[in-house]
């Protein structure tokens, strides 16, 4: 019981020792009691979506979902193959279905998997949802059917989503634009073993667009990486681009809900950039309007940005459901976090990578100059802002007592420079007079502390981290 924890998007855990057929069973169970015992609204369809990614055992642990929420006589739409966790949102919106429950543990190592739980507006369900489902753990003894009476039951259906959701990328992305263009850009896509493979390629056939794919297989094992889109697993892509004739490589996380890029040198596009590119599209050439979310680890060049073009700006704690929750209640034109999840006005409530990816190429058709030159561009007008992060490992027990000294004593000056402004209602933030800032944030659910860091170059950048070390070692 204590293993089964939902942190900030979902349940994960290592396969065979706390990800095993008996908790899956005991989660599913969990949900069934939730969703029973919530009053449905009389216009709203009482069945609930099911996916899985590519990983070991995943299809296995969807099935067995699945005869947990039939034999609780809730119906259930499985998707027919393995898809991506913003297919199965898009099947929850169009298909109006109570809820979704997709089996993945996104860029966490093979040995891991994972359950994220769905709302009715297909993005992730807030906290207070999944804390009622953590009070329901082992409540009730599981109901199971097996696979065999499960199939032969009325309220299974098993469907393919992907042709809806590729039928919503088409009416969202300027394909006349991607058609027309006159310059035939070539895009390096690496899919990393995950969901997305096949599907940029797929969308983007009919286009002035050249793709080469790596790492579409399936492989459970993702092999020499974990599945997400951060520089250390990109080492492939890199050369690929530093060797090759590319313009823009585009990568998507394990589920494909997140986003990676690289620029034609190899070099990493960090997320808050990639939220910036897009964001100065959709005012540019879209001339949409609407207000932006941005977690607080993201960069302050969204900052910069917004109060150029006059827009508002919230900020919110590390975690799309957070982001999703402003965009269900307010005028959003886009929000994003630092890890590559980034949500569009006009769509769902949920990051999609594979949408990430092709709004890159849009922009490219759109600027009609490569993505080096629209960067440079940006700096100039914005300032240059380079990030940084690293995770270490930190004991449980230091862990109480580093926040706590922090919030007391912050240090008043950081590499030479004056603390001004101090954020601490995730992890501790520390703002210096010239923009630059750390961040330390403990994670929930492993012994890991998160370094955060933005500087106007990367050695300063660097350097922050370094001080980010320091602090943590000293308690």
């Amino acid at each position: 019981m204590k293993a089964i924890k939902f942190g900030t998007d979902g349940w994960r855990g290592e396969i065979g020792r706390d990800f095993t057929f008996e908790n899956v069973e005991l989660v599913a169970q969990a949900i069934a009691d939730y969703f029973t015992r919530c009053p449905l609204p009389a216009a709203r369809c009482p069945q609930v979506i099911v996916g899985y990614d590519t990983r070991f055992l995943s299809r296995e642990f969807a099935q067995t979902v699945s005869r947990v929420l039939v034999a609780n006589d809730i119906k259930v739409i499985l998707s027919n193959q393995y898809c991506p966790t913003p297919t199965l949102s898009r099947a929850i919106v169009t298909k109006k279905a109570r809820a979704g429950i997709m089996i993945t543990a996104s860029h966490n190592p093979y040995y891991f998997n994972g359950i994220k739980i769905k709302g009715d507006f297909g993005g992730s369900v807030e906290s207070d949802v999944t804390e009622e489902i953590e009070k329901l753990l082992g409540k009730n003894k599981p109901k199971i059917l097996s696979w065999e009476e499960c199939k032969k039951s009325k309220n299974l259906e098993i469907a393919n989503f992907l042709p809806d959701y590729k039928k919503s990328i088409k009416s969202y992305i300027d394909f006349r634009l991607l058609r027309s263009s006159k310059k035939k850009w070539k895009v390096l896509v690496d899919s990393m073993f995950g969901t997305g493979n096949g599907i940029i390629e797929d969308l983007l056939k009919e286009t002035n667009i050249k793709v080469t794919t790596i790492h579409s297989e399936q492989n459970p094992l993702f092999p020499g990486i974990n599945p997400e889109p951060i520089p250390k697993n990109l080492k492939e892509a890199a050369r690929l681009l530093k060797n090759g004739d590319y313009d823009l490589a585009v990568i998507t996380d394990g589920d494909a809900d997140r986003i990676g890029a690289l620029r034609p040198d190899g070099k990493f596009i960090t997320p808050s950039l990639i939220l910036s590119l897009t964001l100065l599209h959709f005012l540019k050439y879209r001339k949409w309007s609407g207000g932006v979310v941005k977690t607080i680890s993201s960069s302050s060049l969204i900052d910069k940005i917004t109060q150029r073009y006059n827009l508002k700006l919230w900020e919110t704690p590390i975690g799309f459901k957070h982001i999703c929750a402003l965009m269900r209640k307010e005028d959003i034109l886009i929000g994003g976090e630092e890890s590559g999840g980034i949500g569009y006005k006009n769509y769902l409530f949920e990051r999609d990578g594979i949408l990430s990816a092709l709004l890159l190429t849009e922009v490219l058709c759109a600027e009609k100059r490569g993505i080096l030159g629209i960067i440079k561009d940006i700096e100039k007008e914005f300032g240059r802002f380079r990030y940084g992060r690293i995770d270490i490992h930190y004991p449980e027990e230091k862990k109480k007592g580093l926040m706590a000294n922090l919030k007391k004593n912050p240090p008043s000056r950081l590499i030479g420079k004056r603390v001004v402004e101090i954020k601490k209602y995730d992890g501790v933030k520390l703002i210096c007079s010239d923009g630059s800032w750390l961040l330390l944030r403990l994670s929930g659910t492993e012994p890991i502390l998160r370094i955060y860091a933005e500087a106007g170059s990367e050695k300063e950048a660097e350097r922050f981290l370094g001080e980010g070390k320091k602090i943590a070692y000293r308690v």
